[in-house]
């Protein structure tokens, strides 16, 4: 039953790998949550002080029991085992952040992002082709191959960081990747890129409903940057796997767009002293609870309305 002794994912072990993911997340958040480092609240965000106190880093938990649960109920190869140690490189390097008495220098953090993103795509190059679907108008089309890598590259680092800025509210980041998690698997079904490395997706998701259980508003732990740099290096590959790499943006468009006008709005300041979206609060959700006065709540169901809308848009353009 065991994929590893037996070289094959049943039925049966599929249900029971579920299942476990997310019966052992709950059962170690509730074990090891006082564990965790305090939060230290965030001086510019909205509500930033509510935090205060509370535990962050609960990514690792959940991030292990995913690599836990992998490796005794799927299928590893050399590649998923490489992306699977990425991945919690990811969350060590987020945790250690959480961990320390003082946050981490944000170009520091960048770079090692970009290390990684690097290595997710040399390795992602190495087992695949440079062959693109583009599954909305049914084509392949093939892109050089150091043009492929650079995009990759992009793709990872975006979507790792866009999701960490994401996490800003009590259970936002977590119920937007499911939602974008949930729409990549229906992709790859439809489009048929599918392998062995879509039953992670599953474990994955389950993993993050173990966590949100103790996130909902009003949360008692929070994943730091632990959880949601691993979640955003896993949407990414996620999203390479299933050989349309361009349908990250519609499967992730409210992640893409609450993190990721943040991250221009920045660097267009910081580095060609251009100044855009003077009247918008970044992230976004920032912007709707201070500026439109929508409570947590109202953030998390609308903006997760909003990507089930252009979820079942993007499904129904590619079953047609």
């Amino acid at each position: 039953m065991i994929p590893y002794l037996t070289g094959e994912i049943t039925a049966l072990t599929a249900f029971i790998g579920i299942l476990f993911a997310f019966a052992a997340t709950c059962f170690f958040i509730t074990k090891f949550h006082g564990c965790l480092p305090s939060d230290m609240g965030r001086a510019y965000a909205v509500d930033g002080k509510k935090s205060a106190g509370k535990p962050r880093g609960a990514g690792i938990i959940f991030i292990l029991v995913f690599a836990g649960s992998a490796l005794i109920f799927s299928k590893i190869n050399l590649e998923t085992g490489i992306y699977l140690i990425l991945i919690v490189v990811e969350m060590l390097t987020g945790y250690l952040d959480d961990a320390s008495d003082r946050p981490w220098n944000e170009y520091k953090k960048g770079l090692l992002d970009l290390i990684v993103a690097v290595a997710a795509a040399i390795t992602f190059l190495h087992f695949h082709s440079n062959e693109v679907y583009l599954a909305t108008l049914k084509t392949t089309i093939t892109i050089p191959p150091v043009l492929f890598c650079i995009l990759t590259v992009v793709l990872i680092w975006g979507s790792i960081n866009v999701t960490n800025c994401a996490d800003g509210v009590d259970g936002l980041s977590g119920t937007l990747a499911i939602i974008t998690l949930g729409t990549i698997y229906l992709i790859g079904e439809i489009t048929g890129h599918t392998d062995d490395f879509f039953f992670l997706i599953l474990l994955f998701i389950v993993c993050i409903l173990g966590y949100l259980w103790y996130n909902a508003t009003p949360s008692r732990i929070m994943m730091g940057d632990a959880g949601s740099r691993a979640m955003g290096i896993f949407i990414g590959i996620a999203a390479l796997k299933t050989g349309s790499p361009f349908l990250y943006l519609p499967a992730a468009f409210v992640l893409a767009m609450d993190g990721g006008l943040g991250l221009i709005k920045v660097a267009l300041l910081r580095f060609c002293r251009i100044s855009i979206l003077k009247n918008i609060r970044t992230p976004l959700h920032d912007h709707v609870r201070k500026n439109m006065g929508w409570s947590n709540t109202q953030t998390v169901f609308r903006f997760g309305i909003i990507q089930i809308v252009i979820a079942i848009a993007t499904i129904y353009l590619l079953i047609l």
